[in-house]
């Protein structure tokens, strides 16, 4: 087949999970004999020529607006103007918000799966437009995709109570990363790191996914362990500039770590890996810190409790961060064994799987084999609103 994959910043993946997500699909889905075609965008202030293959993908590189509010959706729309001239067997669609896009791609005949993400008009970047744009999209992908894509069973229920939509249910995989290179760790500067002797958080800075939080907890404990802390976000200066007074002499700010080598090593040799994340469904980072064999404590919402089951502690508050920093210094035996609960458990995240069931999906699309007659996108009005304090505020795993 020949498979577009279309909505993203594209590969090398350096950025979120939708990247991670067609990194990993698309080299499995080429090294399986198919066409896979990524559209990609430059990273800002990016220079030289642009690859035109990576990993067996073949990519396009197409510009894009460089403003929050418009970065994705001008990307894309240059994406698809591209693809309606390239027509392919399938095509997946990522992220919701690109939505609006999809009767050009129908138009030209396109079958279309849409991965849907998370609950993105929860994020607080957004304003009331953007929040009222994103549910509005959310009711177009239902409408005019062929098939919707959900990686979490907390997504999937949520579009079903919400629309009466079905969706295919393809989480992502977890990588299997061994503590094997603890000398990496010397070439963090000005930190002085050892196996077990630091906390980690890996996340971009952005209210949902509770840096300052982990911070503000970690400085009321009585850690002596340092926090490690990677991570930055365009458009959150001011996210930034708090998240940075929150902390203490104890609180290493790393920025962006590019080096996949050396953030394994950093997973794999923490003592814990916090994990702030709130509103994205399955999320790469966390899967990472399972397959690492991390001793994780998340935020304390479904998604979270969906992944790490009884290898996790949940938090909601700084008070709870800090009572945990402090038991997992005072007992890493402990820590020690939900790390490797965690690792146990991230065998049910397979990115073979995962290849698979997408080149399942595509091979039904190509077919034309999904149902005619989709969901009209009209919410459903006998639940009142979907309830998503599950999904988002916690409460019991699936």
């Amino acid at each position: 087949m020949r498979i577009a994959l279309v909505g993203t910043r594209g590969v090398p993946a350096r950025y979120g999970g939708f990247e991670t997500c067609v990194e990993e699909v698309g080299r499995r889905l080429a090294d399986a004999g198919h066409t896979v075609v990524v559209y990609c965008r430059r990273a800002e202030g990016e220079t030289g020529p642009s690859p035109d293959e990576y990993l067996g993908m073949q990519l396009v590189t197409l510009p894009a607006a460089r403003k929050r509010a418009a970065e994705t959706l001008t990307h894309t729309a240059a994406s698809v103007a591209h693809l309606v001239r390239h027509p392919v067997d399938a095509v997946v669609l990522f992220n919701a918000a690109n939505a609006p896009l999809l009767p050009a791609i129908r138009a030209r005949r396109l079958p279309v799966a849409t991965h849907v993400d998370g609950l993105e008009w929860k994020r607080a970047k957004w304003g009331p437009t953007g929040k009222r744009y994103y549910r509005a999209a959310e009711a177009l992908a239902v409408r005019w995709s062929d098939a919707l894509i959900a990686d979490a069973v907390g997504i999937q229920e949520y579009y079903e109570e919400e629309f009466g939509a079905p969706t295919e249910l393809i989480a992502y995989g977890a990588p299997i990363v061994d503590a094997d290179r603890p000398d990496l760790l010397g070439g963090v500067d000005d930190v002085d790191l050892t196996p077990g002797g630091y906390h980690l958080v890996v996340a971009r800075f952005e209210p949902e996914n509770h840096v300052d939080v982990i911070v503000e907890g970690y400085v009321r404990s009585a850690a002596t362990k340092p926090l490690v802390v990677v991570g930055s976000a365009p458009y959150a200066d001011d996210y930034t500039a708090r998240v940075e007074a929150l902390g203490d002499e104890r609180v290493a700010f790393l920025g962006g770590v590019w080096d996949q080598d050396l953030l394994d090593q950093l997973y794999a040799n923490s003592l814990t890996y916090q994990h702030g994340h709130s509103v994205g469904g399955t999320n790469p980072s966390l899967l990472r810190a399972i397959g690492a064999g991390a001793a994780t404590d998340a935020f304390d919402v479904s998604f979270n409790r969906e992944v790490l089951g009884p290898s996790g502690r949940f938090w909601s508050t700084p008070s709870d961060l800090a009572a945990l920093f402090e038991s997992a210094e005072s007992d890493p035996d402990a820590a020690s064994a939900r790390g490797a609960l965690a690792r146990r458990r991230a065998a049910a995240y397979d990115w073979d799987a995962v290849a698979a069931a997408y080149e399942a999906l595509c091979e039904r699309l190509a077919a034309r084999d999904f149902p005619r007659r989709r969901p009209s996108g009209r919410r459903r009005p006998a639940t009142g609103g979907h309830d998503d304090r599950r999904a988002v505020s916690g409460g019991s795993a699936p």
